[in-house]
């Protein structure tokens, strides 16, 4: 009997033990259900409002050359207009000393202010103001380099004077001939490039009688070693080009004569500036993605930049005396603008299916729409040149002034 007891006992005693054991694993998984399912509460409704903001933040600011149909998600900030705005630049001709003596319209007498009071605004979104700390946050330990002529100068002119604002950039380079210029942030490790290439090919200007012409012998097919041979050093790239293709240049391929622009030479087909900007992007974007030592570089082409001559050319007395914006509808007789902008954009785009193996970007910062209606923005007679008098700057374009927007674009771009 005693040991039946204690058997009875011993079965008792393991059934209550089993009974607390299954008790706390109950407990145990209702904690962790009841912690993971807080969680689930405090957390999933905030990650849902987060996306939903990333969103919207990205419609604002993304641009895309290329639009995906039913993409409800688009903002092309290149398709807008300029409405007024009394913010004013994020600097002045005074507090920026870098500006260079040519676009300094006010050092030289230009009394109107007018022309500063406007902001581009696209139509589906706001393109936000320049932040100076934004980009040199963005361009940290990176080298972007400006490639081809003086108005691609005159942009990188802007963009240092709008991020001297937060940080004064130290001059590290430059040559005897104001060509080549390299500036650094320290603060942000950041270098910026300016590179003279007013063909972004190979050029040699044509000598006769011992004086200079004027025009070139361009090649090309092959790209302007100035620059290519730096190619290894960059990680943006903002290429302009167009004007000098205006002159009487002869063209090249394999050291063979292949035609001319207006030469009105014997023998030789006038094949028209057209096709020379043509050929010379084209050789310029197969350089970056044929580069084996480079990085993968993001590449900016910047549309061609409207000039805006009125009552004559440069020489004959053209000038551009206008203060405000003019309405698209004023917009007449820009046929070639239009031309010299589709060729570019085309060559970009043949670049980007090829640079999208290569790890390369390419882009565009068009431009052209936007600054066809600012014939305000350039110096006109204020830009101080001693040796021309009387003539007007109806290309380049004042400092502080709308070339500024640019590079709001192009921080919306590389951000």
């Amino acid at each position: 009997m005693a040991s039946a007891s204690k058997y009875r006992n011993h079965i008792f005693k393991k059934e209550r033990l089993q009974n607390m054991v299954n008790a706390a694993l109950v407990l145990f998984y209702t904690v962790v259900l009841t912690v993971l399912f807080s969680f689930y509460l405090l957390f999933y409704p905030r990650t849902i409002n987060y996306t939903t903001n990333i969103i919207h933040e990205f419609n604002q600011t993304t641009v895309f050359t290329q639009p995906h149909k039913n993409d409800s998600r688009i903002c092309n900030l290149f398709k807008g207009r300029w409405i007024p705005d009394r913010g004013g630049s994020l600097y002045t001709n005074f507090s920026c000393t870098t500006i260079p003596y040519k676009r300094n319209c006010f050092l030289h007498g230009r009394e109107d202010r007018d022309f500063l009071e406007w902001r581009w605004k696209p139509d589906q979104c706001e393109l936000p103001r320049f932040s100076p700390k934004t980009f040199l946050s963005v361009v940290q330990g990176k080298t972007m380099a400006f490639i081809g002529d003086s108005i691609g100068r005159n942009q990188m002119e802007s963009l240092l004077c709008l991020l001297s604002t937060i940080e004064t950039p130290k001059e590290v380079d430059k040559d005897a001939e104001d060509l080549y210029r390299t500036w650094e942030f320290p603060k942000h490790n950041f270098t910026l490039m300016a590179l003279w290439s007013q063909f972004l090919v190979t050029a040699t200007e044509r000598v006769f009688n011992g004086s200079a012409t004027g025009g070139f012998d361009l090649q090309l097919d092959k790209v302007d070693q100035n620059w290519s041979e730096k190619l290894s050093l960059m990680d943006y790239i903002i290429f302009s080009d167009a004007h000098w293709f205006f002159r009487q240049n002869y063209l090249y391929e394999g050291r063979n004569l292949i035609g001319c622009v207006y030469c009105q030479a014997p023998n030789v087909t006038d094949l028209g500036p057209s096709f020379a900007i043509q050929r010379a992007f084209q050789a310029a974007f197969k350089q970056i993605n044929e580069c084996n030592n480079c990085k993968k570089i993001f590449t900016v082409l910047r549309t061609f930049s409207p000039s805006h001559f009125e009552n004559g050319t440069w020489n004959t007395g053209g000038g551009c005396n206008r203060t405000r914006p003019i309405g698209k509808e004023d917009v007449v007789g820009r046929d070639s603008d239009w031309e010299y902008r589709k060729i570019q954009v085309e060559q970009i785009e043949m670049a980007r299916k090829i640079g999208e193996y290569r790890g390369n970007r390419f882009e565009i910062l068009d431009i052209t729409e936007i600054m066809v209606i600012r014939p305000d923005g350039h110096p006109g007679v204020y830009w101080g040149n001693q040796w021309m008098k009387g003539y007007s700057d109806c290309i380049h374009w004042c400092l502080p002034g709308p070339i500024d927007t640019w590079n709001q674009l192009l921080l919306e771009m590389i951000n």
